[in-house]
């Protein structure tokens, strides 16, 4: 079987497992409880910080089969382990890199017109929106601004500035902090002990150092270490 690097193994499934963005998993989880969500997000933030994870959490919880989780995906469900396998129909996740062109937005137009075909809601998660072109950009306004029901959109970036203020204006933004050291040290202090391995604290500071605010940055180096 192949290796599964660690921050793949270790990826938050749920918003209580999210690190260091509580300010953000709050707001949306209040949000879910009380049937308050909006329909278009922005999530902003330095790579390796939680915002791919967040919004496949808010599909998950969206989607999930069991209604007595209402603010965290129960994980259990066949909805759940299908968008965590990226084999839900209805949750559709785009490299805005690879799809910059205006077809590629007029065909999720036309995509968000038909309804979910096994879940609640259609979640389009695209990363790195600020790579689409300024046509793209503007095809992709009307459809921000009044989406059919039931569809949400998450927009991540790690650029903000190159988003246009039309965009904005059209979405919740939240800001995503750089994760503390010492937060990423005792991050990487539980994932080694579930991997049963021996490393003093020092050690673990000076990777959160290094990692510069990136979680997933941390975990990569950490799986160097270990190989080392």
């Amino acid at each position: 079987m192949s290796y599964l690097v660690l921050a793949r193994k270790y990826r938050p499934a749920a918003f209580s497992e999210v690190v260091g963005q509580e300010h953000v998993t709050r707001t949306i989880r209040n949000a879910l409880g009380m049937g308050r969500l909006g329909h278009a997000f922005l999530f902003s933030g330095l790579r390796g910080v939680g915002k791919t994870s967040v919004a496949r959490i808010l599909a998950k919880t969206l989607n999930c089969g069991d209604d007595q989780y209402t603010d965290e995906p129960c994980g259990k469900c066949e909805s759940c382990r299908e968008v965590d396998e990226g084999r839900s129909l209805d949750v559709i996740e785009m490299d805005a890199a690879s799809h910059t062109g205006v077809d590629d937005i007029r065909e999720l137009r036309e995509s968000v017109m038909y309804s979910a075909t096994e879940g609640k809601y259609k979640v389009y998660s695209i990363d790195e929106v600020h790579l689409l072109s300024k046509n793209a950009f503007n095809a992709l306004l009307k459809t921000l601004e009044e989406p059919p029901p039931r569809v949400v959109f998450v927009l991540a970036t790690t650029e903000p500035h190159k988003v246009p203020v039309t965009i904005h204006s059209r979405c919740q933004r939240y800001d995503f902090r750089r994760i503390s050291s010492a937060d990423i040290a005792g991050h990487l202090a539980t994932i080694c002990g579930k991997e049963d391995v021996e490393i003093s604290h020092d050690s673990l500071r000076r990777i959160a150092i290094a990692a510069e605010g990136s979680l997933r940055d941390s975990q990569s180096l950490l799986d160097q270490v270990l190989s080392y």
